[in-house]
């Protein structure tokens, strides 16, 4: 209805010598004015029906025609001439199409009339017809990838209905091909041409939308971006290469290809899961790169899994093809600590020229499991870091590649979860070039059995990235693609897909039969010409290289890795750090060891912690509301600097503010960490009078501190810990935490723990400084967690404990000279009688303080001795072994609040046992083996605790049993 009136408010009549006046002013401002102040001249009772083409769809045209009509009549077919002189006459609606009075022209002024105007056109068609051509070009817009030409085999299983892009849908006739219709504001087809006949109008759009580009965009809610992917793809002529350009393309190709054939060639027999039938990533992937260097771009960091990648270190990273194929040669033995790991697995680090931009560019392509999709919020994560840490604030300077495969694309969680950090203001690094190696296969199973969207990369619509689908086995489609993608992410900092439609040559592996199970389509790969070929024969047709051009380019890459074959005989060891990512080069000697291993005092002076805690204690900005709760929370805070002790949420701060005061970057992140789980933290501040006010006391510690970043996450495990681990690999000078909602949600981030934290520096030589924060304890609701063996910090934070009166620490532990206490020494009765005691009870975390109270209720501080093992790992044989050497006459006890197969016991028993060497059994007090990680009934759990405290203390409990 509001489009209805405003086209009637438009197309009221206007008297002739006002037009003529007011032609005099500028367009808009005359519109504005009519819009806005005129009023129709007398009442229109008719109804809509009566003008059957003004409504909501075609007002828009109705009022581009009339624009250029007012500013003269002979822009506008002559049917909207007689149209618009008798509105404006004053003709009932319905009749504006009648043989009009004698009326003046808008730009005639006061002339005298020369005459009727001809008879009526069939107006109402006309209109209906621009419309429709309209809708046509939308329709291409939205759906013209759905016929493109995207599959080299011809065999697509995305099986699209192509109605939606034929005339015939919209009213339209081939009688109508030849007329011209004047083409919308919304479409680039006609260049500097604004009407083209209609059979025109398809070839352009069949030549932008359905030829070996299909672009899916017009689902993104962004005006600006969709007119300039149409700019991109509609302008006639636009994908032009230079000679050179078209030259350096096939050089690629070049490379690309006879790099696999080279690796078949020489080792038939091995795994290395080629790029075969997607030679073009190679030169898709050298193009993202030219384009960003030239736009600013000074690191990028890549990651992908193992189809391709020894060709993407060879011909994209630049790595030395000695130390390439050396790899193949089993008798090569590692000189570097750790096991190592598969070829198709491993990292590079590599700073070199860029030819094209002639600029420095460092590139990483990052270590990789099995796991296809599991590095990419590592990627994510370094890449932020590296921007953080150069002040690259916009990702001007830095950027991220992401590689994926088409099943592991739509099947893998962990790509929804890192799609969904990319917009995120801690999260994002601004635009990341997703590129998909899309074989329409995976391993044996077709697309139709492992996604339910028509592509794989329908996940990245929900961040309104656009996919621009492309055919592989056309390298020229492949590089403007990829130039496009690159100058988006640098224009809009925004996400990209470039899908390259390929095929898989080979099996999943080169071992691999896949006839078994797709033999159709591996027949057609039998048959089809290989891309290099082709592209060849095309350029050589067009005359841009010769025959002979395109023979000694081959012969001249060969020869290149011959002699690199040649050179990798000499190889006799295996330097894994070679192929190291992230190096730390300050944190090493050249030996390649740590500079030193010392554990220095972590204690800090009495006037920092009380400043520390001042800060903790306040809100240091001036007119801010907090919560009431939070000011109780604060003065509570103030109490305890004043008393010199410290709480666990104090204790953090000091630790925190420390190293922010001394420069060390702190960065918290996770669910709900800004106020913490347990309402325990309050490091973000809210004003509770003006929206989205906050304050973070822990960046007003010092003018020259370093910035504290704590972040809530998505509610995320699995992304969000790789992103972080990814974070914390960029430098070792900085203290980079992920802390858990609750501590057994880690496994949901298992894959990130077990294939990157546990085993990286194994593996990859790869160095971490990540610390995990896992709630832990049991309440008799959530339950418990355990994780045996880590290269990095784990700490196992409390629940219940946060606000233990028992569970504080006093400054006097903090001051300079102290050190963080391995295991927590009995400093009560039995340590002063040791020879007395009778039993000692080892444990670790909150049964602690159940056991001291429990002990004190019994009255047996001089006969049981309780030690708190406070590091698990690396284990304390020392501190132990004098303990246990302390209580010589004790039974040796482990005590754990978890189920016998879930806490620490198998972990403790056996190194307990080697620090005594066996002299004595290692009893076990805790809860029987359970599947379950807690009761859930409260009664139940007590019952249970009760029941271990009782075995604990009684003195005779394993009498004549044997351990």
């Amino acid at each position: 209805m509001h489009c209805l009136r405003t086209t009637v408010t438009r197309l009221q009549p206007l008297r002739t010598a006002q037009t003529a006046k007011n032609l005099s002013q500028t367009r808009p401002l005359m519109l504005e004015r009519d819009l806005r102040m005129c009023q129709p001249v007398r009442c229109l009772s008719t109804s809509v029906a009566a003008e059957p083409f003004l409504n909501g769809t075609s007002s828009n045209y109705v009022e581009e025609m009339y624009y250029a009509w007012l500013e003269n009549p002979r822009n506008v077919h002559k049917s909207w001439d007689i149209f618009f002189r008798n509105a404006n006459a004053g003709a009932v609606p319905g009749a504006a199409y009648q043989s009009p009075p004698p009326l003046l022209g808008p730009s005639e002024g006061t002339a005298s009339i020369q005459g009727l105007v001809g008879a009526q056109p069939n107006v109402e068609k006309l209109v209906k017809d621009h419309l429709a051509v309209q809708s046509l070009i939308r329709a291409y817009q939205v759906r013209g990838h759905h016929i493109a030409k995207l599959d080299p085999l011809g065999i697509s299983c995305v099986d699209f209905d192509d109605t939606p892009c034929t005339v015939g849908l919209y009213g339209l006739a081939e009688s109508d091909l030849d007329k011209v219709f004047r083409l919308p504001t919304t479409t680039f087809i006609g260049g500097n041409e604004t009407t083209l006949p209609l059979r025109e109008i398809i070839r352009r759009l069949e030549t932008a939308y359905c030829q070996h580009i299909g672009v899916e965009f017009m689902f993104i809610n962004d005006v600006e971006q969709c007119k300039w992917i149409r700019q991109k793809f509609e302008t006639p002529g636009i994908m032009q290469f230079t000679l050179e350009e078209k030259r350096t393309l096939l050089s690629r190709m070049i490379r690309s290809t006879r790099f696999e054939e080279f690796l078949q060639r020489k080792w038939s027999s091995e795994k290395r899961f080629g790029l075969e039938g997607c030679e073009s990533l190679i030169p898709a992937l050298k193009t993202v790169i030219d384009k960003s260097s030239q736009s600013g771009v000074e690191s990028v960091i890549m990651g992908m899994s193992h189809r391709g990648r020894l060709n993407v270190l060879a011909n994209v990273i630049r790595k030395d093809l000695e130390q390439i194929f050396c790899q193949f040669d089993s008798k090569l033995e590692a000189v570097d600590e750790g096991s190592g790991d598969v070829k198709y697995h491993l990292g590079m680090y590599h700073r070199r020229m860029n030819r094209v931009s002639d600029r420095y560019i460092t590139m990483s392509l990052m270590a990789n499991p099995s796991h296809l999709e599991a590095v990419d919020p590592v990627v994510q994560g370094k890449t932020k870091a590296e921007q953080f840490y150069s002040g690259d604030t916009e990702g001007k300077k830095v950027m991220s590649i992401l590689l994926h495969g088409d099943a592991a694309f739509a099947g893998q969680g962990i790509v929804y979860e890192t799609f969904h950090l990319s917009d995120l203001p801690s999260y994002t690094t601004h635009g990341t070039i997703h590129v998909v190696v899309n074989n329409q296969i995976g391993f044996t199973t077709d697309p139709r059995m492992a996604r339910s969207s028509p592509y794989p990369t329908d996940i990245a619509r929900v961040v309104n990235a656009p996919i621009f689908h492309v055919n592989a086995d056309d390298p020229e489609a492949v590089m403007y693609v990829c130039n496009v993608a690159a100058e988006w992410r640098n224009t809009f900092h925004k996400d990209v897909v470039v899908d390259l439609v390929c095929y898989r040559r080979n099996g999943h592996n080169e071992m691999d039969e896949p006839m078994f199970t797709q033999p159709l389509m591996y027949k057609q790969i039998k048959k089809q010409k290989g891309v290099l070929q082709k592209f060849a024969e095309k350029l050589i047709a067009e005359g841009v290289v010769t025959t002979q051009y395109y023979q000694e380019e081959v012969v001249r890459y060969d020869k290149i890795c011959e002699d690199a074959y040649s050179r990798s005989k000499d190889e006799k060891i295996l330097h894994i750090k070679h192929w190291l990512d992230s190096p730390w080069p300050d944190f090493f000697t050249l030996e390649g060891q740590p500079k030193t291993m010392s554990c220095p005092s972590t204690g800090i002076s009495e006037d920092d912690l009380s400043h520390i805690g001042s800060i903790a204690a306040s809100v240091p900005v001036e007119d801010f509301t907090i919560h009431g709760g939070l000011s109780r929370i604060l003065k509570g805070r103030a109490n305890m600097v004043g008393q010199r002790v410290c709480d666990w949420a104090l204790g953090e701060y000091m630790a925190f503010g420390s190293l922010l005061k001394d420069g060390v970057h702190v960065r918290l992140s996770g669910q709900d960490v800004e106020r913490g789980t347990f309402s325990h933290r309050h490091h973000v501040l809210h004003d509770q009078n003006v929206d989205k006010r906050t304050c973070i006391p822990m960046n007003h510690i010092s003018p020259d501190q370093a910035p504290y970043t704590v972040c809530n996450s998505s509610l995320s495990e699995y992304g969000v810990l790789g992103f972080e681990l990814g974070f914390a690999m960029a430098s070792p000078n900085a203290l980079v935490l992920w802390e858990a909602q609750f501590g057994d949600f880690h496994n949901t981030a298992q894959c990130i723990i077990d294939q990157f934290i546990s085993s990286g520096q194994a593996k990859w030589v790869r160095q971490n400084g990540i610390v995990l924060l896992l709630p832990h304890g049991m309440e008799g609701m959530v339950g418990t967690e355990k994780l045996y063996k880590s290269l990095v910090l784990i700490v196992f934070t409390p629940k219940s404990l946060l606000r233990h009166p028992e569970a504080k620490s006093s400054f006097d532990d903090m001051l300079p000279g102290t050190h963080f206490k391995r295991i927590i020494l009995d400093d009560g009765p039995a340590a002063k009688n040791p020879e007395k005691v009778k039993r000692v009870v080892f444990c670790s975390g909150k049964v602690y303080y159940e056991l001291i109270r429990e002990r004190r209720n019994r009255n047996m501080d001089a006969a049981v001795a309780v030690v708190c093992i406070e590091q698990l790992s690396p284990f304390p044989f020392d501190l132990i072994k004098l303990e246990a050497d302390r209580y010589l006459n004790a039974d040796l006890v482990w005590c754990q609040e978890e189920h016998k197969n879930q806490g620490y016991y198998d972990y403790v028993k056996p190194r307990l046992r080697t620090t005594i060497n066996r002299t004595r059994p290692i009893w076990y007090v805790g809860r029987d083996s359970a599947a379950a990680p807690a009761t859930g009934n409260k009664h139940t759990h007590l019952v249970e605790l009760q029941r271990l405290l009782d075995t604990a203390f009684d003195l005779n409990a394993f009498s004549g049993k044997s351990s």
